[in-house]
């Protein structure tokens, strides 16, 4: 089974667009606490490609794939801005970090998904959540 969609980059579609992805998991013999898992991961994905890839530019797409390979959900988020360092991204648990309203992203997936990996230049995330 594989779902690929692509969507401009407008912060304003992206709750019908994850509510329309989202439903197709229903209709796979998932859990309901995996698929709110896979919602909140794959939001934050969309959402950080919009925002900090494409920077709100809406000539600019975002592709997402979910595929489900025997026991594990794989997601895929590419945008087409210039990407980035993972590396450089702030640990929204440091001190310093903790009071600010965004930042939370890539940690809360990278808590969720069993594996997280960036690929494109940072321009792609990969996460896979293995199912049990």
């Amino acid at each position: 089974m594989q779902i690929r969609e692509t969507i401009p980059s407008k912060l304003e579609i992206i709750p019908d667009f994850i509510s329309r992805m989202v439903e197709k998991l229903y209709a796979l013999p998932l859990d309901e606490d995996v698929i709110f898992n896979i919602k909140l991961c794959l939001q934050e994905a969309v959402v950080n490609a919009v925002k900090h890839g494409n920077r709100l530019n809406e000539k600019l797409k975002v592709e997402v794939v979910i595929s489900l390979e025997d026991d594990h959900l794989n997601l895929e988020v590419t945008d087409q801005g210039p990407g980035f360092v993972p590396k450089k991204v702030p640990n929204p648990t440091k001190s310093r970090n903790i009071a600010k309203l965004s930042g939370r992203g890539i940690f809360l997936i990278k808590k969720i998904m069993n594996r997280v990996r960036f690929v494109n230049g940072g321009r792609t995330i990969r996460m896979t959540k293995i199912l049990k």
